[in-house]
């Protein structure tokens, strides 16, 4: 999968928490609580990943 893919995956991560982070916030679902805490685990894997990539990539040039 190519850089960018990554990078739009993970924004798409990002913007998807907003509704559940609403519910959890705003609402007091635990459950939606729950989803975000997941989610964010989701973006440090990603993040982790990508930054991986950017760093080999930057050190074979």
């Amino acid at each position: 999968m190519a850089s960018v893919d990554k990078f739009k995956e993970l924004k798409a991560l990002v913007d998807g928490l907003e509704g559940d982070a609403d519910k959890f916030f705003n609402k007091g679902n635990s459950a939606a609580g729950t989803r975000v805490r997941k989610t964010l685990q989701d973006i440090k894997t990603h993040s982790q990943a990508l930054r991986l990539e950017i760093q080999s990539a930057k050190n074979s040039k």
